[in-house]
């Protein structure tokens, strides 16, 4: 039931991220009386579904929280090929220790990520321990970590080190 629960709650990050991005995209998009332009238009902005992951390897990601769970701390994510580790580097969970966890990575939009750090030695395997939505052109942040009543938080995400593949572009 919990697994469930925890799939439900990531589909419902994920469903925010994608519709954020769909408004932005309608927002962006020049207005024009003609049909046919208008028809171009929307064929031009249809976004290009696809669930190729995406790999992080080399990067250093730094997410400041300013509301929600954890606020008033700063975590540095470092990722690999395939598992991300977590250290607090400011605020009050500086000095504790989190293990290293897998992760997925989704591109879901103009330079916006969608990542599920995943537990490889839990029961089911492989459960959600932290979904994230990054939207590196705001700077924006949002965390759903599972493990209590108000599990969200939102603050500012920073690249402090720049990894193998490039953030993707708009598309």
């Amino acid at each position: 039931m919990l697994a469930t629960k925890r799939i439900r709650i990531v589909a419902a990050g994920l469903a925010v991220g994608l519709a954020a991005a769909g408004i932005a995209a309608a927002l962006t998009t020049s207005a024009s009386a003609s049909p046919t332009s208008a028809k171009s238009a929307a064929v031009a902005q249809s976004p290009k579904l696809s669930a190729a992951r995406f790999d992080l390897n080399g990067y250093q990601i730094d997410a400041k929280y300013t509301l929600g769970r954890n606020t008033g701390n700063t975590f540095r994510q470092t990722y690999t090929h395939s598992t991300v580790q977590g250290v607090p580097i400011e605020g009050p969970f500086v000095g504790q220790t989190f293990p290293p966890e897998d992760y997925v990575a989704l591109p879901i939009g103009p330079h916006e990520l969608y990542i599920a750090w995943l537990d490889p030695t839990s029961s089911p395997a492989f459960a959600i321990v932290d979904a994230f939505v990054m939207d590196f052109v705001h700077h924006v942040v949002y965390d759903y970590a599972p493990g209590s009543d108000h599990p969200e938080s939102v603050g500012t995400v920073t690249i402090h080190t720049v990894g193998d593949n490039p953030i993707p572009p708009p598309r």
